[in-house]
């Protein structure tokens, strides 16, 4: 992805997640919801890097609520 950002996701999982597993979950900022749900969101550097988070949280056992992008790629400032 050379001279562009990286997109940035949005990934609801079920459950309140403790900040520790940010490392583990590709660096994502951890907030945890009122309705008992935690949201992943930052930038993911390719198919790769969002495969390999979504595959550590199917390790975990954590459901996985929904996925969207919550911005595109663009160029790189």
């Amino acid at each position: 992805m050379t001279g562009r950002a990286a997109p940035a996701y949005e990934i609801r999982v079920a459950g309140h997640l403790d900040d520790h597993w940010s490392a583990l979950l590709g660096d994502l900022t951890l907030t945890r919801r009122d309705d008992g749900t935690t949201s992943l969101t930052g930038p993911v550097t390719d198919q790769a890097h969002l495969h390999g988070v979504l595959a550590r949280i199917r390790d975990l056992g954590i459901p996985l609520l929904s996925l969207r992008v919550i911005s595109d790629a663009g160029p790189a400032a």
